[in-house]
């Protein structure tokens, strides 16, 4: 017992970080990042004030795991944008038609852009655009695959560049999420209302 406590005594000025200060650290960031997704589910206005609240912790600590509005924004961005490609890559990009994976993978990713469109709306709107199109980098990566596949299979026009086309989804999905925020479609309509104009702008004359 006494060895274990010089140890600890040793490991404190040696600086070495403590299990229970890092437990802690964990457990702060995890009702930080809840309470942000709550927040901004029903505000993408909210601050960091209204987001330290809710999360049951002080600015200083908010502030001290994100150092900003725009910081916290970015890992949300990050973590939703993650979730949406592994849903991508469960839909198997090389498996069947093109055409029919890609629409797969819409109505499939679609509920979790959903359930996250007010987060990602205020992202978009505090982060720089180079920043938002970076947190996309994966998805459009595959997308580009997809609609490679599908130029060769002869489901997609070949008559534009494969980039066009790709920004193109990636233009049409915000869209549609716009849409539902500004409250001209409901989440149903906006999927179908995508539904209908990717196959429409994409399919091979």
């Amino acid at each position: 017992m006494e060895s274990e406590h010089r140890s600890g005594a040793a490991n404190a000025r040696r600086g070495a970080p403590a299990h229970p200060r890092r437990a802690d650290a964990e457990r702060n960031i995890a009702a930080i990042l809840a309470a942000a997704t709550s927040c901004f589910a029903k505000n993408p206005n909210a601050s960091m004030t209204e987001i330290a609240a809710a999360a049951g912790v002080g600015r200083v600590t908010l502030y001290g795991h994100f150092s900003s509005r725009e910081a916290l924004l970015s890992e949300l961005m990050e973590r939703a944008l993650s979730e949406v490609a592994t849903v991508l890559e469960a839909t198997g990009l090389d498996e069947g038609p093109a055409d029919e994976t890609l629409r797969s993978f819409i109505r499939s990713s679609w509920q979790l852009l959903d359930r996250n469109l007010r987060m990602l709306h205020a992202a978009r709107r505090a982060l720089p655009a180079e920043a938002v199109h970076d947190h996309h980098l994966g998805i459009l990566s595959a997308m580009d695959r997809l609609i490679t596949r599908g130029r060769q299979e002869g489901v997609f026009r070949d008559d534009l560049p494969a980039h066009w086309l790709v920004s193109t989804v990636y233009a049409l999905v915000q869209a549609a999420g716009d849409q539902v925020e500004a409250g001209r479609f409901t989440s149903e309509e906006a999927l179908d209302a995508l539904d209908a104009t990717l196959a429409s702008a994409l399919r091979r004359a």
